[in-house]
């Protein structure tokens, strides 16, 4: 059977540019099929050949992508639920893939009507007029997607139809005859991928005039009862907090979409770095070339890990995946123009560089009444803590807040560098030449990542130098302020000291 389809796929390939009326259509053999089943058939293929459906989604690859297979081959409209940023419009934008390439449509049919099994008024009286020799023409799979966002203010008449004085008006005709309809996005979105985003936001009597057009396919206008068999893959997508929030899906409608899946986060760094990278805008005229550390990368996911456990924030909402995306870019930036100021060609992203993503953080995520008495700045600050301490630990021995007075610990040469040391500053836009010149100054600390650290390489260094200096004063091993253009760094006691 699966060779029967490869061999109907080679087929009917190259049929568009040959055939351009019903008789030809007929006379090559042409088989038409439902979208459901298109879909189905071209799934199974794929999964035989071992071709990737789903190229560029990331983490769901054990999760929801072998959910929403077996949802394909159950023919079942489908809802995607999860929370803000998990990519649910992308799986079902990418679901046109398994659309076959081409498909003929009667022409000029805003259903677009197929001319071996016609639905509308339209279409039956132009085939009933020209026979074989009514024209056709060909819809590629790119426009075959409809996209509704659900809002308040979406009426039965958007999604539907309704009656249309004006098109009465000008042909004449008297409003009982089917042709003063005018059609919403549904029927002519007919046979195509039809998606609802934000579903629970859409008014419970709306929802309701769904019911049969998912189960038995006709619809209803102003009195006018049409049975067209509308031919659709439904896709929804919600968000649980909608369920509390602002709306819910009514109990008819969840029971008439055949299958729901769960949609998550990136389970862990690795992926969640491959979804940035892939998302975050690309520049081709930036200034000069930034150098990213694997180790910034790291931290900048872990953030958003840490603000999805977080107190402050409502765990309810969701932190978006794109907050990573936003972070990375503005991180980049921040790099970007140090160098511009230095006139300097190529940089690194320097640790401190991390404060550049706050902005990019703030907006993303949503306050609880802890995090709102904090303040959404503070919040940000303290997501970059969290994420340093838990990453601290997989590359640097623990550090003990409480020791023997003898006990030896492997930050004991730097903590008396700092002690012994005035003061040490990091300004936000110092060159590159100065900033290194500052790092390569703690002796100690080269020689502690050396052993810890072996086989960093040398363009990493500094970037793991201020790792563990900023890690040091989260620990409360060190201190740190801001200073009118950086940041200076100092021994536990010095601001005691000064203040006696």
């Amino acid at each position: 059977m699966i060779t029967k389809q490869i061999e109907k796929n080679e087929l009917t390939k190259g049929m568009h540019t040959t055939i351009n009326t019903l008789g030809a259509l007929k006379a090559a053999e042409y088989k038409p099929k439902t979208i459901k089943n298109e879909l189905r058939d071209n799934l199974i293929v794929a999964l035989k050949s071992g071709k990737q459906i789903f190229p560029q989604v990331h983490g769901y690859e054990q999760t929801v992508i072998p959910q929403l297979e077996r949802a394909i081959l159950s023919k079942h409209n489908i809802n995607l639920l999860g929370l803000r940023g998990q990519g649910k419009t992308r799986i079902a934008r990418l679901m046109l893939n398994l659309l076959d390439e081409y498909i003929p449509v009667v022409a000029g049919s805003e259903m677009n009507d197929d001319p071996l099994n016609p639905i509308s008024r339209y279409a039956l009286d132009l085939i009933k007029e020209k026979g074989d020799a009514t024209p056709i023409f060909w819809l590629h799979r790119s426009e075959r997607f409809f996209e509704k966002l659900a809002t308040p203010d979406v009426t039965i008449a958007d999604l539907i139809g309704d009656i249309d004085p004006i098109k009465a008006a000008n042909l004449k005709l008297n409003y009982s005859d089917e042709r003063v309809l005018h059609y919403g996005m549904i029927p002519r979105a007919n046979r195509c991928i039809f998606i609802i985003n934000e579903l629970p936001d859409l008014q419970a009597r709306i929802q309701v005039a769904l019911f049969n057009i998912l189960e038995e396919g006709d619809i209803q206008i102003r009195g006018f009862k049409l049975r067209l068999p509308l031919d659709l893959q439904f896709i929804f997508t919600a968000n649980p907090e909608d369920y509390t929030n602002r709306g819910s899906i009514v109990t008819p409608l969840k029971d008439r979409i055949g299958s729901q899946i769960l949609t998550h986060y990136a389970p862990d760094i690795k992926t969640a770095k491959q979804i940035t990278q892939q998302e975050a805008e690309k520049l081709e005229t930036r200034h000069c070339s930034v150098y990213v550390p694997e180790l910034a990368k790291d931290i900048l996911e872990q953030v958003a890990f840490e603000a999805r456990s977080s107190e402050y924030i409502d765990a309810k909402s969701g932190v978006s995946a794109r907050m990573s995306i936003t972070a990375y870019e503005n991180l980049i930036s921040t790099a970007e123009r140090r160098a511009i100021l230095n006139n300097e060609q190529k940089t690194t992203v320097r640790f401190s560089d991390l404060l550049g993503m706050i902005p990019s953080i703030t907006g993303k995520v949503e306050l609880v009444y802890e995090g709102e008495q904090e303040g959404s700045s503070f919040v940000a600050h303290h997501l970059i803590s969290e994420a340093i301490k838990t990453l601290f630990l997989t590359y640097f021995p623990k550090i003990e807040k409480l020791k023997k007075q003898e006990e030896d610990t492997p930050y004991d040469e730097v903590l008396t560098w700092f002690f012994e040391a005035n003061s040490f500053e990091l300004s936000d836009e110092a060159a590159e030449s100065a900033y290194l010149s500052a790092l390569n100054a703690i002796e100690p600390l080269k020689v502690l990542i050396q052993k810890y650290q072996p086989r960093v390489a040398s363009i990493d260094m500094p970037f793991l130098m201020e790792f563990v200096l900023w890690a040091l004063v989260e620990f409360k091993q060190l201190s740190k302020r801001r200073t009118a253009d950086g940041l200076s760094i100092n021994d536990i006691y010095d601001q005691m000291i000064k203040g006696l």
